[in-house]
């Protein structure tokens, strides 16, 4: 582990415990963090420079989770060996342009992994997919994600430095599940605005809509200031389709960290809402998800993870529409070229 903040604290450690993946050695710039870390994924070393543990991981063949903020990252990644396998963490960068160049950079050294955009691999997500093949709810028209809820951005102090914030950094993990549901979308409205209980952050709140090929919209919208007390907070995910209505809980947004559990329901045809089991949450258990997938890439060179440095960096291009259109208007998404 490069990087022993909150995260990783709060996703990652749990969810490699459920996988029983030891934890080789944690490394931090602050010698503090990286022994409580140790002490808690026990049997782990606290290194104090990282090419200590960077020899050691080499030795042991194990591959790398960096979980450091997005300026961080490019420089962490040229520090190991060519050929290493990274699971990183979510953003790509801090805008397209850094994204191009972090992937030109690992392509051109041989790192192969993923971005740990784990939202695909929520238990929820996996369990409305099912629902979705089984052919019930015949197509997916609309989709939307409304996040009403009170998030302590004062966790993350590092996000008051960030020229951009809410989208990069959260509705990211939105966006990116839009991509792998629908597809790329065809036309992009986005605004994202400040708050006044967060004068130092750049953006704290965004609605964005979407449309994609074959009518469909999906449709952001996000506020992370509610002061309220529960009833009239949201985290859902709600999916309309030709024969039924699916609805998501994602609860890890309300009463965070701690969250509530996730919920599946769906409505067929206009019938009684049918609830859908759903194991795991969000936090950890889909954080399992990239890891998996980073372990399988280190074993076989032939295996494409579905949030790779490619993928990823085209839902980076979706994030950097975002912000241009924020600044702008209506945007047409262009073909991006990461050469």
């Amino acid at each position: 582990m490069i990087g022993c903040g909150a995260i990783v604290r709060e996703g990652h450690l749990p969810a490699y415990a459920m996988d029983g993946v030891p934890i080789g050695g944690v490394f931090d710039i602050d010698p503090s963090r990286a022994a409580a870390l140790a002490h808690i994924a026990r049997g782990a070393q606290a290194f104090t420079t990282l090419d200590a543990m960077v020899d050691a991981c080499s030795a042991a063949h194990g591959l790398y989770d960096i979980a450091l903020p997005p300026h961080a990252v490019r420089a962490a990644c040229d520090a190991l060996p060519e050929g290493s396998t990274v699971l990183l963490q979510k953003p790509f960068g801090r805008d397209l342009a850094e994204a191009t160049a972090l992937l030109a950079a690992i392509e051109r050294r041989g790192i192969r992994g993923c971005v740990n955009l784990q939202l695909r691999h929520a238990p929820v997500v996996g369990a409305l997919r099912r629902l979705l093949d089984s052919g019930t709810l015949g197509d997916a028209i609309d989709l939307e994600f409304r996040i009403v809820c009170r998030k302590p951005r004062e966790n993350w102090p590092f996000l008051e430095s960030l020229p951009r914030m809410e989208i990069l950094m959260h509705s990211i993990h939105y966006l990116d599940l839009c991509r792998a549901l629908f597809g790329e979308p065809e036309r992009v409205w986005s605004a994202a605005f400040g708050h006044p209980a967060s004068p130092r952050l750049a953006d704290a709140r965004s609605t964005t809509p979407l449309s994609f090929a074959g009518d469909r919209r999906a449709v952001v919208t996000t506020y992370h200031h509610h002061a309220a007390p529960a009833r009239h907070d949201a985290s859902h995910l709600r999916l309309e389709c030709t024969h039924g209505t699916a609805v998501a809980r994602l609860g890890v947004n309300l009463n965070y960290p701690e969250g509530v559990p996730d919920t599946l329901e769906w409505s067929p045809d206009g019938a009684a809402w049918q609830p859908v089991a759903v194991e795991g949450n969000w936090f950890p258990h889909a954080f399992r998800g990239p890891m998996r997938e980073a372990q399988r890439a280190a074993a076989d060179p032939a295996f494409v993870p579905s949030t790779s440095f490619r993928d990823s960096w085209r839902t980076m291009a979706l994030v950097e529409t975002c912000y241009r259109s924020a600044a702008r208007g209506e945007m047409m998404p262009e073909e991006p070229s990461p050469a």
